[in-house]
């Protein structure tokens, strides 16, 4: 009887377990994929937080410096909504405050690329097909895809953890868990949708779009909260705690740690875990919740063009609406930004290497306006390599079997991106304008000369793609360096040689008196020829089949 019993018991356990079968061999094979995207990924995340505490060791080099800087940053709602208020005056508490909230926005964005890549992208490619065709369970894919991501926010983790033990073995720990909780957050937020959309673009589009939001909702609830009386700190505001990245900074490391807030993103983490393992048990494989709505019986596009403004209408949309909700965001945080670093020179000199060498104000705009830039330059190489996802998914070769080139079917995609650029930044400049107060004239012109190092980011990508197609995913290595350089190398007094390597170190800081015309026209012609080198690859070799 005890066995009959226990019959169904068995009979449901066998069933998880089958569910489960090949976890083991898909996460081998996931970490050997990721065996040199993993490794680059967790050394900038890790490495940046680590290597903040020997420049402001140096720039902040008394207890009495760091207490006034703390005090000045946390009551400036222009750096607050930046970085976060201060919570500790000590060096690892400025470590925490500098670099955390982007150490968080870094693991996020590593996290959800590889749980997309490992998830969606696999059915969309048709290879997770193949594999489930040997003993492979329901929900093993989407178990090594998290196991993957656990074990990258896991190194973040430890390496911020070892790098900062010296300052504080508590506030070390603290903040390596608070950022690489942060990245499981995004991980199994990225695992929820890749169940419920249709492609590896939109799912890394949605979650993405959600980290967006929730930087632009952390940093609004920062600038609108209230500072400590008496000492560094900072009330943080309804809006703040809405955002997981906001979680992140209360965690408040090396300041009094508030453990209990970890307990906050174990939640979330399990809560979207539980979510994704339901809906994946659900749906068929390769098929999602939100199918590809049917086309009309007779096609209306009028040529290749139309139908890369019709694939990509939905993504300039979103970056638009994007730019625009964060111009008005941070140009309303504009008028703090004098009286930013009171009379320390020290804080006045890294800030304007940042954002130019005029007044504090113009400085931050500039900075902000390139911040725009180094963003801008995701999409266009996204959009670039569009071309890429098309051809290697064969839908690119229906297309040119008709009475269609392979440069006009290109162009249409380049146009969107080149073109969408201005369109995004010029968006971000009158955002920035309307609520700063201002005339658009200055403000325009600082966000619209970035144009140039944006595109030379997209020429790039068309070059790889049209000449080297197998390493055209470096072509965001190139922009995630130029990005990293652009947010931490002023603040680690990297040296010019290093920060040149980006193409918006090149470009005048502007709003400013004076404007050297020579590196604008420099990088656009630059532009112009890895652009043009990039098609003629493309015209010249074969086409993925």
């Amino acid at each position: 009887m005890t066995a009959v019993a226990d019959a169904p018991r068995i009979t449901a356990v066998t069933r998880r377990s089958r569910q489960l079968a090949g976890t083991g061999t898909l996460l081998r094979l996931a970490l050997r994929r990721d065996r040199v995207m993993m490794p680059v990924w967790v050394l900038v995340v890790g490495g940046m937080v680590v290597s903040g505490v020997g420049s402001l060791e140096t720039l902040y080099a008394t207890q009495a410096e760091r207490a006034d800087v703390a005090r000045s940053m946390s009551a400036n709602s222009s750096m607050r909504s930046l970085y976060g208020p201060v919570f500790g005056n000590s060096v690892g508490g400025l470590v925490a405050w500098r670099f955390g909230v982007f150490a968080a926005v870094l693991a996020a964005v590593m996290s959800l690329v590889i749980v997309v890549r490992h998830t969606r992208e696999e059915e969309e490619t048709g290879r997770q097909e193949l594999l489930s065709s040997a003993v492979v369970g329901r929900r093993a894919p989407l178990t090594a895809a998290l196991l993957t991501a656990l074990v990258a926010n896991t190194a973040v983790a430890l390496v911020i953890t070892a790098g900062l033990a010296g300052q504080g073995a508590g506030g070390a720990l603290a903040l390596g868990l608070a950022v690489g909780g942060t990245g499981m957050v995004f991980a199994t937020m990225a695992a929820s949708v890749a169940q419920i959309t249709e492609s590896a673009r939109l799912a890394k589009g949605v979650t993405a779009a959600v980290l967006g939001f929730a930087f632009v909702l952390r940093a609004a609830g920062d600038a609108g909260g209230t500072s400590q009386a008496g000492g560094p700190g900072g009330g943080s505001s309804v809006l703040t705690w809405l955002s997981p990245i906001g979680w992140a900074e209360n965690v408040r490391a090396f300041a009094s740690e508030r453990w209990w807030v970890l307990l906050l993103i174990a939640a979330a983490v399990t809560a979207q875990a539980v979510i994704a393992y339901e809906l994946t048990g659900r749906r068929d494989m390769g098929m999602s919740f939100l199918p590809a709505r049917p086309g009309p019986a007779e096609g209306k596009l009028a040529g290749a063009g139309a139908l890369a403004r019709r694939l990509q209408r939905g993504s300039v949309l979103g970056w638009t609406l994007g730019f625009l909700l964060a111009g008005v965001v941070f140009g309303g945080m504009v008028e703090g930004a004098a009286d930013l670093v009171g009379d320390n020179e020290r804080a006045r000199e890294i800030f304007e290497r940042m954002g130019g060498q005029s007044a504090l104000t113009d400085a931050f705009l500039a900075t902000m306006a390139g911040m725009f830039g180094m963003i801008a330059a995701l999409y266009v190489v996204a959009s670039v390599l569009r071309l890429h996802s098309e051809e290697t998914s064969q839908r690119a070769e229906p297309v040119l079997a008709g009475a269609v080139g392979r440069l006009r079917w290109a162009s249409g995609h380049l146009l969107i991106a080149f073109g969408g650029a201005v369109l995004i930044m010029t968006v971000a400049g009158i955002g920035l304008s309307l609520a700063y107060g201002q005339d658009l004239g200055p403000i325009l012109g600082a966000c619209l000369v970035q144009l140039p190092a944006v595109w030379t980011l997209g020429g790039l990508a068309v070059l790889l793609y049209g000449a080297f197609p197998k390493a055209a995913v470096a072509a965001w290595g190139g922009a995630g360096l130029s990005l990293a350089l652009g947010w931490i190398g002023p603040a680690l007094n990297l040296p010019q040689s290093v920060l040149n390597l980006s193409p918006f170190a090149h470009l005048p800081k502007l709003p400013g008196p004076e404007t050297a015309w020579t590196p604008v026209l420099t990088l656009t012609a630059l532009a112009v020829v890895l652009v043009a080198a990039g098609l003629v690859g493309l015209r010249r070799r074969d086409m993925t089949t």
